[in-house]
């Protein structure tokens, strides 16, 4: 990874830094490995923007440091940080019809759903598209329960680590698993996929849609945006002060709750204390779909749906 470019001063002094405070902390304050590799791969970033003959010549490339990158920060991620949220989990109740179930699969686009009991909190197991595709291209009776047709998906804590996951996923040959919360209600859902995602970055095939900006701008000031959001986006687009909230929360969605106490519903308008105002545009009594932001003193912008 050397590089014919000079070395900067500020590398100079970050060396003689951890030198000096070897010398007086002692070795208990040694880089571990996980921050070695990750200086390594700064250094041979900032190598390949002095020196591009040598990123061509092989060394690593962007798109393989990046993964170094995700792979070291995978180790530090849970269950809890990849999981497609309890709000978005696609699932269908055990007393459903096969019909339905063909509808469901065809609607949705995945190939496992979860199936539960009474409410999303009692998974009880899964079916696969492949087993239903089977019956039909075989053209037998379907089963009059789903029961025959499930199978069993793993069932994990918020904290288990992602790695630790994925290895219980490749060893149990499952591919979904559901993450519980601390009082065993349904969390989140999370696949394989999502986990590799996670190191190679997005997966998509011929049926994934194209991704859609989850904040859309509709007047001076003011913005459509999904509820899903992460609150570090809206922080680097809109305004810093949209990520300072009080608890653990991640999305706007969240965020709304937050502000309301409640599960705010479609025409609430929340006020956050830097001024911005929160519309909920949509959403039902489990959640936030859309809200409509207005930066502080802004104009009232189009009031259509």
């Amino acid at each position: 990874m050397a590089s014919s470019g000079p070395k900067s001063e500020g590398d100079s002094s970050s060396r003689l830094w951890r030198y000096l405070r070897n010398i007086w902390f002692g070795d208990s304050n040694e880089p571990t490995l996980r921050e070695q590799i990750e200086e390594v791969i700064d250094e041979a970033e900032e190598d390949a923007e002095i020196d591009t003959q040598a990123a061509r010549e092989g060394d690593l490339s962007r798109v393989e440091r990046e993964m170094l990158r995700n792979m070291l920060n995978f180790g530090e991620q849970t269950a809890d940080d990849v999981a497609v949220p309890r709000g978005d989990i696609i699932a269908i109740d055990e007393n459903a019809s096969f019909d339905d179930v063909v509808a469901l699969f065809a609607e949705a686009d995945h190939s496992r759903l979860p199936v539960y009991r009474d409410s999303l909190d009692n998974v009880i197991g899964m079916l696969h598209v492949k087993d239903v595709f089977s019956i039909l291209a075989r053209k037998e009776p379907p089963p009059a329960k789903l029961g025959p047709l499930m199978r069993q998906p793993l069932y994990v804590p918020q904290s288990m680590s992602a790695m630790e996951l994925l290895a219980e996923m490749r060893a149990k040959r499952t591919h979904l698993a559901i993450v519980l919360d601390e009082y065993a209600g349904t969390d989140g859902l999370l696949t394989i996929e999502d986990l590799m995602e996670e190191i190679v970055g997005d997966i998509e095939d011929e049926h994934d849609e194209a991704p859609q900006d989850l904040l859309i701008p509709v007047g001076l000031g003011c913005w459509d945006v999904d509820a899903r959001i992460e609150l570090e986006e809206l922080a680097e687009r809109l305004d810093p002060r949209l990520a300072e909230v009080e608890g653990d929360v991640d999305t706007l969605g969240g965020l709304a709750f937050v502000l309301a106490g409640h599960v705010p519903q479609p025409t609430e308008v929340l006020t956050h204390p830097s001024g911005w105002t929160i519309e909920i545009r949509q959403g039902d009594e489990r959640r936030v779909v859309l809200a409509r932001l207005r930066e502080p003193d802004a104009h009232s912008g189009p009031s259509g749906a």
